[in-house]
């Protein structure tokens, strides 16, 4: 049974949502003060963290930002609607994915379901690969991708990417010079229908120039192509 915690101070929201999973066979813990919620999710071991934004105690950005380093799970962050700036902070700090309120308990459970699967992809992913290490690498450019060791090295130096970081890399890095649209990635990557914010594709993509380009303002390898998505250059 899959764990998961719920940082919300709204007892009634949380309540609401711990009960649409409950059905669907998710194993819930909720915490309704930010501080609780952060020791908690350092404490103890969860398969994914709906966390929200504004808390007593602790904000969700900080809670993000404190426990991403040692947390790898999906984490959902839950905003106010409208909360823009709050949204790419919360994305920047490691944050795979978030929601606006009000949303739909329909909603809710698609977004958890998406993903715990990508996340499950991604581990299974990892653990195969064989011993001719010549198979699972994905090399353009400057960008060499290990596939069975999950490691990444950029212009011959090694750097760390989050999971929806490396799913986004490894996808446009093995189909180069193909233009994907941010509905395409956001389908791809995120695994469900782009009912999501599409910027969490633009700040995703943001955070992998940081990472990758020796230029991020001027990328020679992820490049926006105006009015139609993103391509991978070699």
């Amino acid at each position: 049974m899959k764990k998961i915690l719920i940082i919300e101070d709204d007892i009634s929201i949380a309540e609401i949502q711990r009960d649409f999973l409950e059905i669907e066979g998710f194993d819930i813990t909720i915490a309704t003060d930010g501080l609780e919620g952060y020791k908690i999710a350092k404490a103890e071991k969860f398969d994914l963290i709906l966390l929200d934004l504004m808390l007593p105690g602790m904000n969700g950005i900080d809670i993000c930002r404190g426990i991403r380093g040692d947390v790898d799970i999906p984490i959902i962050m839950v905003t106010a609607k409208g909360d823009e700036a709050d949204k790419i902070r919360g994305l920047g700090l490691g944050a795979d994915d978030y929601m606006a309120k009000p949303f739909s308990p329909t909603e809710l459970v698609a977004r958890v379901k998406a993903n715990l699967a990508q996340y499950e992809r991604l581990r299974s992913r990892q653990g195969e690969g064989g011993s001719d290490k010549r198979t699972n690498e994905v090399k353009v450019g400057a960008i060499l991708i290990n596939l069975a060791t999950h490691r990444v090295y950029a212009h011959g130096t090694e750097i760390e990417l989050k999971n929806k970081e490396y799913e986004l890399l490894v996808f446009m890095a093995s189909n180069p010079d193909m233009v994907f649209s941010k509905e395409h990635l956001y389908e791809r990557i995120w695994g469900m229908d782009s009912f999501g914010d599409l910027k969490t594709v633009a700040v995703h993509i943001s955070r992998l120039r940081e990472k990758i380009e020796k230029d991020p303002q001027n990328p020679a390898h992820i490049q926006t192509v105006w009015g139609a998505g993103y391509r991978f250059c070699l």
